[in-house]
């Protein structure tokens, strides 16, 4: 079948479909089986993901011991409301994740995505200054960072910055948030200067906006611990978060670090904090908690926000009909378990480097390849049309997604996952990796190998 007549051919499927594709002329490719790195379409192809979807599949696809335990719990109690009642599965899994961080979050929202546990943070950083022995409730400001996501709802999407999401729904956002500039060394550091003095600067500007919003209205700064799909995987300066925490506690504010994306042992430790030396006041987390097996995720509060809360009302003032849920807890608590028990976040630690050094050697020199960054199994590659002068590639050349919608097709069969407005909001490509925890050195080799020629390709095939 040629290009057009293919198109054709996705365009009469998506038509004839009542699914709301993403976009509504073209059907998804139809996927009817998977297993470990494997992802099979309906006429056999098997595709490696090499992202497990959005970052999110850390154990791989149709894990045998998951399954079973999901079976083991539909045969007890799937749902009941949380208003209400509370389960073994919830109970056990909270108690699993307050133990992860030695006890210093305390209490577990547990919800259905991370979008959902972005919004609980939000609320929960306003009531924190509500419940205050002296309450301050002037604060309702939140102060987040350009180019990051936080989701997709219209309150994590006024905290995040992601333009081509944010702007058909710009007049309906919460206008009381800014943003400050992201931890993005490879495009906002200046020549000649030091971590140490790039990381003042930042935190000279987060003070300016809690100077400029006034100090006393600003309840949270948040940020993603790793930037993760809209600047791809770019770790943060060493010291960076010591310096913002430091702004933040000068002025009584929360610090929320959003790991939905790189939280569950996906950059190297259980938690990303860890390797930054700050404990936040609220975390989110989402995506490697489920593993894909179970829409979940979660909102995990420091014991002295909880104080707060258990000195005044001793209600949190949010809640949601899924909380809680009961096949969705079991589910997740049997992919931490297999995490902890198999040693994989030390797989991630020991093999991320490794994935760091094959990306640098087969991809690095290429003239249209600007950097590679990334941490544990979370690797991020930035397109540039000029290596010297970190030109992007404009939004109307749709690189990342090209790359994409032609790597999961033969002869590459890979799945990459896109993101784009890279540099400015804008323009700018860059693609993830993000493979399952259990990943092999010969599965990594093969990944970037054919990632390297579906990349080389479609760079190749740009006017």
């Amino acid at each position: 079948m040629n290009g057009h007549s293919e198109i054709s051919k996705m365009q009469s499927d998506a038509m004839s479909s009542s699914v709301l594709y993403p976009k509504l002329d073209r059907k998804q490719l139809l996927i009817t089986g998977s297993k470990g790195l494997m992802l099979i379409a309906e006429d056999g192809t098997r595709i490696i993901d090499a992202t497990g979807g959005a970052a999110v599949a850390c154990l791989g696809h149709n894990n045998d011991q998951v399954k079973e335990a999901i079976i083991k719990q539909l045969e007890q109690i799937t749902y009941c409301y949380s208003q209400f009642f509370t389960t073994p599965p919830l109970e056990k899994l909270t108690q699993h994740l307050t133990e992860s961080t030695n006890g210093e979050m305390s209490k577990v929202f547990v919800v259905s995505s991370g979008t959902e546990a972005v919004e609980a943070a939000l609320k929960m950083a306003r009531q924190y200054f509500t419940e205050l022995p002296q309450p301050q409730y002037q604060r309702h400001r939140i102060i987040a960072r350009r180019q990051s996501y936080h989701g997709n709802t219209l309150g994590s999407l006024a905290v995040g910055s992601h333009k081509a999401r944010r702007a058909l729904y710009e007049p309906m956002l919460n206008t009381q948030i800014s943003h400050v500039s992201p931890c993005y060394p490879y495009r906002e550091k200046i020549k000649g200067e030091s971590d140490f003095d790039y990381v003042e600067r930042l935190a000279q500007e987060l003070e300016d906006e809690f100077q400029r919003v006034g100090p006393d209205t600003v309840c949270a700064f948040i940020a993603e611990t790793v930037c993760g799909g809209t600047l791809g995987c770019v770790p943060p300066v060493s010291g960076y978060f010591k310096a913002m925490r430091e702004v933040c506690d000068r002025h009584g504010a929360l610090l929320i670090l959003d790991e939905v994306m790189t939280g569950m042992g996906r950059t190297g430790t259980y938690h990303a904090w860890e390797q930054e030396g700050v404990i936040p006041d609220l975390q989110t987390i989402a995506k490697c908690l489920g593993g894909g097996y179970a829409p979940i995720g979660a909102l995990l509060v420091n014991r002295r926000v909880v104080d707060i809360l258990n000195q005044g009302t001793k209600v949190y003032s949010h809640s949601q009909t899924y909380q809680g849920h009961a096949l969705a807890c079991a589910t997740a608590l049997e992919v931490q378990n297999i995490i902890k028990n198999e040693n994989l976040v030390a797989n991630v630690a020991a093999l991320g480097p490794y994935l760091g050094q094959l990306l640098q050697k087969e991809l690095g020199d290429h003239p249209n390849i600007g950097d590679i960054r990334g941490r544990g199994l979370f690797w991020g590659i930035e397109f540039v049309q000029d290596k010297s002068t970190k030109e992007p590639f404009p939004v109307q050349k749709q690189l990342a997604g090209n790359i994409h919608l032609a790597g999961t097709r033969k002869p590459y069969c890979i799945s990459l996952l896109p993101g784009n407005g890279t540099a400015d909001g804008k323009n700018g490509d860059h693609i993830i990796l993000a493979p399952p925890y259990t990943v092999t050195k010969q599965e990594l080799e093969e990944i970037v190998r054919r990632a390297k020629m579906v990349i080389f390709d479609v760079l190749k095939s740009i006017d």
